[in-house]
């Protein structure tokens, strides 16, 4: 049989051309990101059962991953550059245990004064605010602006590295009780979470550059499907709490805290950096890096040291509306969209 030539050749560049065009899709999924974890909140606040198989056991693994895909897409040499920034190492650090927890006390004072709720749940906003960093924010830099997500995930480490020392003395000054830290745990928590998944994409990367070209383009989308995980099950666990009859309001509180959180620390950083020449990169790093944090550590505080169960109720929302407000608002973030 006579095949011609001409036609090999031109199916040979549509089945290239479509393997190419599935390849960008693949790596263009973070682009619905906003999108995916909306309707997870929806579907969560609607049928938490499609969310709640998904329990706190799965958040350590879920975390690692996502920082694992972090590594694949980064060097080692992204690393040493971010140490070379002590003064946007700084602003990380005191977004996160200066100006989070002042905005913390605030609206923890708003709710018991002028909204009238129980002292329990503004004392639950500033618990919330008083912890360190969330790796979900390494994840949302890396979205936005990946030379800027080992400089991120120095920030996190730092703070949930000295969070040890820091929550217990904020939640002293803040809450008027000392909570004991587990320090042992902090650490398993970093080398578990953040550290062994980034070594492992770093080395791959590294050693292995075959196979890390190969799944590369497949960790987008699961990394999008992992992040509507941990997004929905939070939610959909603690649904009685947030559909309380002071749920809502505590909601609404979260999110301008959350809010105020991420653009005062914006703005300020601005202001600061205004000189360097990736001023609107920084800004979104140092954006991301003050207005999340690790509620999930706050969660378990409150549920071990305060009797009252009302307690946890902010730092459960803050689970999910934290992530949800960052996805929403990375988009006004953008460059090309300022």
């Amino acid at each position: 049989i006579h095949i011609d030539s001409g036609f090999c050749f031109i199916l040979f560049q549509m089945i290239k051309n479509n393997e190419a065009s599935f390849l960008e899709v693949l790596k263009r999924a973070n682009s619905i990101l906003p999108q995916v974890v909306l309707g997870s909140t929806v579907l969560a606040l609607i049928y938490p059962p499609s969310f709640t198989w998904f329990t706190s056991r799965y958040y350590a693994p879920a975390l690692g991953f996502l920082m694992f895909a972090v590594g694949v897409n980064s060097s080692e040499k992204d690393f040493i550059e971010a140490f070379n920034r002590p003064a946007a190492i700084l602003a990380g650090y005191v977004g996160q245990f200066v100006l989070k927890p002042l905005l913390g006390y605030f609206f923890g004072i708003i709710s018991m004064t002028v909204l009238g709720l129980p002292t329990s749940l503004g004392v639950g906003i500033m618990l919330t605010s008083s912890v360190s960093g969330a790796q979900l924010s390494n994840y949302a830099t890396f979205l936005t602006d990946p030379p800027m997500a080992p400089l991120s995930i120095v920030m996190t480490s730092l703070s949930t590295a000295t969070a040890v020392f820091v929550t217990p003395m904020l939640s002293l000054l803040l809450i008027g009780k000392r909570l004991p830290v587990d320090v042992k745990g902090m650490v398993s928590n970093i080398l578990q979470i953040v550290l062994a998944p980034i070594a492992a994409g770093l080395l791959l990367n590294r050693f292995l550059p075959q196979i890390s070209s190969a799944i590369r383009p497949f960790l987008p989308p699961l990394s999008v499907f992992v992040t509507a995980l941990c997004v929905g099950a939070p939610l959909a666990i603690n649904i009685e709490s947030v559909m309380s009859p002071s749920g809502i309001s505590i909601l609404l509180l979260v999110i301008a805290f959350h809010l105020s959180a991420f653009t005062s620390s914006y703005v300020l950083s601005g202001l600061a950096f205004r000189d360097a020449l990736d001023v609107k990169a920084l800004q979104r790093t140092l954006s991301y890096e003050t207005g999340m944090q690790s509620s999930l550590l706050a969660l378990a505080l409150a549920n071990r040291f305060f009797q009252d169960p009302l307690v946890g109720v902010p730092p459960a929302i803050s689970v999910s509306q934290c992530d949800l407000l960052n996805k929403l608002y990375c988009p006004f973030l953008e460059e090309d969209g300022k």
